[in-house]
């Protein structure tokens, strides 16, 4: 079937450019790509190709093919895409094969040096080949008399070399063929559909660019400009269709230093106007590195209502539960006891308090047993009440009226308790909440309804409060830092949960699910790791150390050696998981063995783990991190005030 006319009109232009033998080939083929391509034969070569397609103007082809040397000439030269004609082992073979009929010496000439696979491919057959490049014209005429000063009869080669062999006096056989010319073509049609298909997706690139209301411009790897907005253009004082394809700097010098080094935001100023800059990479290629850079200006102004718009919005989806009770790894019986604990707890709304040390999995508790209430479906908002000064505290806790004290949002804020409505509010370290905010604390779980800072009117509020602390609030309330009312109010249901070293059969199971999630977020161990299997048989080794060492910080202690693990073997060269010793963990945490850490610690009461027990855990961590208290901190989950008055007391 003949294409329409309308497809006729939309065929690629293909330049096939050469002389003599190359030249008489792409006219015996071309007839076969009329439906396909409008292909014209230019019998021409190196610079002259070039001054012709610079003078067709509008008519200048989509694509060039030509030979070997006149392509490498053509390439760095021309704007557009230039298709090599690469001979198959077939023809190099074929060609050779013609030439030993002529002569017994034969050399085989090809422009560039000559591809390792050609010379294999060579010697598999056993032919006695000498082999030549060239690199320019003068080279060609040089391989070629040299050549013949050596004795060789016959010369095999592109179409330049076998006329300098002719003019020699030589025999010479033409290295191209019809299914290499073909294939060639072929490859130009394809490159030409490629284009087409990137030129589509630049032209809805723009048209997006062009509706976005922030400045955009799109750089490659040289700084030029590939695309950009008129909103951005018009912020520049630029023309935007004179840009593209400009560097950037030398069109707009007024963003110098202004632009970000690395990706990032930064301000800048341009013309008056405040942006946030944002530097973002604009592609990649398959080995990693960017193929360009994204700018994205934002005024600054747009920017800040944007933030009090959202902060002024009550944004439920933020306060969900991620854990379930499945999530709590453990078969020991006092784990097994707090599972039970939980499921009869969650049927109810009473008030639970949650006893146990710094990273035993509180919070994980409490959100188990948000999942499997009634009130699943709704907020779980979680607060570490150690975590802020008091006044701040108080302000997230309860919220705040517009005008309540300097500083206070226009229309106010909504509370965490507010937040909660119909859903959990978990308060974790509750035993460092402030005497003042604990009695407002006690009226809201009586009263159940809530009055924000600068207000009268109480709101109704509908909650399920779990509580959670570290400390014996008993002694608290002895000590008069906690109000025993308060303490009888979150006292209704009580879970203990048991610090890792009272159930040593569930380090192992523990350390191994904690490298499966470590190694989800390393790709070099995401195929080398991917079930708890796996990973027990890479622990096994060191799995006596583990379960004998106390772990002041528990769990998130754990984590932090398996961490460690984690990153030894990610640089491993093998390709399985592999093996972690004894003395690897050595190396990497040379706390496990450090003395006295395999001694067990007898089972004690929350009160006397509470005394005895914590000056023990801040000591251990601290000598674990060289005494760095911001690593304490963050492998304790608390805050430097805590740790500071823990210190103290100790």
């Amino acid at each position: 079937m003949s294409p329409a006319p309308a497809d006729l009109a939309d065929r690629p232009r293909i330049w096939a450019c050469g002389i003599s033998r190359l030249s008489d080939l792409f006219l015996d083929i071309a007839a076969e790509y009329n439906d396909r391509a409008e292909l014209r034969v230019v019998t021409r070569g190196f610079e002259d190709i070039v001054r012709e397609i610079d003078a067709a103007g509008a008519d200048r082809p989509d694509v060039v093919v030509a030979g070997g040397s006149n392509g490498a000439y053509l390439k760095p030269r021309l704007s557009l895409p230039v298709v090599v004609i690469n001979p198959s082992g077939f023809d190099v073979m074929h060609a050779l094969a013609r030439a030993r009929r002529d002569a017994e010496s034969v050399a085989l000439v090809t422009h560039g040096d000559t591809p390792d696979e050609v010379r294999r491919f060579v010697a598999a057959y056993g032919m006695d080949v000498v082999f030549a490049s060239y690199t320019s014209r003068q080279g060609a005429e040089s391989c070629v008399l040299d050549l013949r000063d050596r004795g060789v009869g016959v010369v095999v080669g592109p179409g330049l070399v076998t006329d300098l062999a002719t003019q020699a006096g030589m025999n010479a056989v033409f290295l191209y063929s019809r299914d290499s010319v073909r294939a060639a073509f072929d490859t130009a049609l394809e490159v030409v559909q490629a284009t087409r298909r990137e030129s589509a997706r630049r032209q809805r690139l723009d048209n997006l660019l062009q509706h976005l209301r922030d400045g955009v411009v799109a750089l490659d790897a040289q700084g030029r400009v590939e695309a950009i907005n008129q909103r951005l253009a018009t912020a520049l004082d630029i023309d935007a269709k004179q840009a593209v394809g400009q560097p950037l700097l030398n069109i707009a010098p007024n963003l110098l230093g202004l632009l970000p080094d690395t990706e990032g935001d930064t301000l800048g100023t341009v013309h008056g106007v405040n942006y946030v800059i944002h530097r973002g990479p604009l592609a990649s290629t398959g080995a990693g590195a960017s193929e360009g850079t994204v700018f994205t200006f934002q005024e600054s102004r747009a920017v800040e209502r944007l933030d009090r718009t959202l902060r002024s919005r009550q944004r439920p989806q933020q306060f969900s539960a991620r854990y379930r009770l499945d999530d709590l790894v453990g078969e020991s019986a006092p784990i097994e006891r707090v599972r039970t604990l939980v499921r009869r707890y969650a049927k109810s709304d009473a008030t639970v308090l949650v006893l146990g040390e710094s990273g035993t999995g509180k919070e994980m508790v409490a959100q188990g047993m948000h999942q499997l209430s009634a009130r699943r479906d709704f907020p779980f908002v979680a607060i570490n009440c150690g975590a802020f000064p008091e006044a701040l505290l108080e302000s997230e806790l309860f919220g705040y009226e517009e005008g309540a004290f300097t500083g206070a949002r226009k229309g106010g804020k909504t509370g965490l308790i507010e937040a909660a409505h119909r859903g959990t509010l978990f308060l974790d370290e509750i035993g460092e909440m402030p005497l003042p905010l604990q009695s407002r604390l006690l009226r809201v779980l009586q009263e159940r309804e809530v009055v924000r800072l600068g207000s009268t009117e109480p709101t109704r509020v509908d909650i399920r409060v779990v509580a959670a602390t570290h400390r014996a609030l008993t002694d608290a309330v002895e000590a008069g830092t906690f109000r025993a009312d308060l303490y009888y109010r979150l006292n209704i249901l009580s879970i203990a949960l048991p610090p890792l070293r009272e159930r040593p059969e569930d380090v192992m199971p523990l350390a191994a699910e904690l490298l499966v999630q470590a190694a989800r977020r390393e790709p070099r161990l995401l195929l080398r790791i991917p079930d708890t299997e796996v990973a027990a048989h890479v622990l096994a080794d060191i799995a006596d150390p583990l379960r004998h060492y106390p772990w002041a910080g528990n769990v998130r202690e754990l984590q932090s050696v398996v961490e460690r693990i984690a990153v030894e073997l990610a640089h491993a060269d093998d390709a399985d998981a592999g093996t972690i010793t004894q003395d690897v963990l050595r190396l990497i945490a040379p706390e496990v063995f450090a003395h006295g850490a395999r001694s067990k610690t007898p089972a004690l009461t929350l009160r006397e783990r509470s005394r005895g027990v914590e000056a023990e855990e801040i000591r251990a961590a601290l000598a674990a991190h060289d005494g760095d208290r911001d690593a304490v901190c963050a492998a304790l989950g608390i805050s430097k005030t805590t740790l500071w008055r823990r210190l103290q007391a100790g």
